[in-house]
């Protein structure tokens, strides 16, 4: 699945935009950030910071999150994608949990991680895991190892692209860089379109979409009426790989809008939202407006020296701050240009 490889090589180039490996901005560049009137009035989330990130939030009685990242400890002094990608920008994952069973929906990009998670977890009385991956991605499966004597349930097509991978993972050979995830995991039931599981009487629904990954799954808990969204919307903005499906993301954001949730719980976000119970619909609003102005917007002059604030339109601005700006995510964004130029430009 050459396309899959591809995108694959391309998600390691952000390690190096992230880690500062890459072209720094000339003083012209600086200058578009300082006196772009798209600078003004931005919602800015809190700093990177140094010391233990580790969280947990009780959603609700059956709902909890655990959050880390965001802050400068690091794994390895030298370039990887868990520090300079998926930490740097901060990750959460979910577990909906009754009596001792829990679906856990991601496995985070360290096992260190996952087994935070998983022995918190056993502590409250579960003993009965299902794991659920969103896709395919590293910082989504690394975790899966430590949950290796449970069932393992993500999407055919992601478990078609991680075979087709698998090598190049497991020997940390790809782009993506070290560390290597050896061994790699792999699901031990796959679905495809839509799939309906049951912790106690707890509802979970979960539906395979293609936005930011063709083998993308959310979960959607119907009384809750909360979405866990994966890597579909993001604080600050989405980071695009597939970049020619960039306008099928739009519309199945439109689509998946149209359900009957009230809140979203991304993977990628602001602990501090998270901790106050999540996004609301108008989250979605922010991230098809970030996708339609880059696609629009590659085709006009200096597409390539416009800061983020250009295309995040009203959703990162006083008064609405649907999203809020974390600084390394204007290095995503550096990357995001790089990918969108040459698909959606003037030929």
């Amino acid at each position: 699945m050459s396309i899959h490889r591809a995108s694959f090589s391309a998600l390691g180039l952000l390690v190096f935009a992230i880690a500062g490996c890459g072209n720094a901005p000339d003083e012209s560049d600086t200058a578009i950030v300082e006196t772009s009137e798209a600078v003004r009035g931005t919602c800015l989330a809190d700093p990177p910071f140094e010391g233990d990130a580790r969280k947990i939030f009780q959603i609700n009685d059956h709902l909890t999150a655990f959050y880390d990242g965001r802050n400068t400890d690091r794994i390895s002094p030298e370039p990887n994608w868990v520090d300079d990608a998926a930490n740097k920008l901060g990750v959460a994952t979910y577990a909906i949990h009754q009596g001792n069973q829990a679906i856990v929906f991601d496995t985070f990009p360290t096992i260190a991680q996952a087994d935070w998670q998983r022995s918190t977890l056993e502590s409250m009385g579960i003993t009965q895991f299902t794991v659920v991956t969103s896709h395919w991605h590293n910082d989504h499966i690394a975790g899966n190892e430590v949950y290796a004597d449970s069932e393992i349930l993500m999407t055919a097509l992601g478990n078609q692209i991680l075979h087709d991978l698998e090598d190049d993972i497991e020997a940390g050979t790809t782009f993506f860089g070290p560390p290597a995830i050896n061994p790699l995991v792999f699901p031990t039931r796959t679905y495809t379109g839509s799939k309906v599981l049951q912790v106690g009487n707890i509802r979970v629904e979960l539906h395979q979409i293609n936005i930011h990954s063709p083998d993308e799954t959310v979960i959607f808990l119907p009384d809750d009426r909360i979405l866990l969204s994966g890597d579909t919307t993001e604080d600050t903005e989405t980071f695009m790989v597939e970049y020619a499906d960039l306008q099928i993301h739009a519309r199945n954001l439109k689509e998946m809008r149209r359900w009957k949730f009230k809140t979203i719980l991304p993977n990628h976000g602001d602990p501090d939202v998270i901790e106050a119970g999540g996004y609301d619909k108008k989250f979605i609003d922010a991230t098809i407006e970030y996708i339609t102005n880059m696609v629009e917007g590659a085709s006009k002059p200096n597409f390539l020296n416009e800061p983020l604030e250009t295309f995040t339109g009203k959703y990162m601005r006083q008064p609405h701050c649907t999203v809020s700006l974390f600084e390394p995510y204007r290095d995503v964004h550096e990357f995001n240009k790089q990918g969108v130029f040459p698909v959606w430009g003037n030929p």
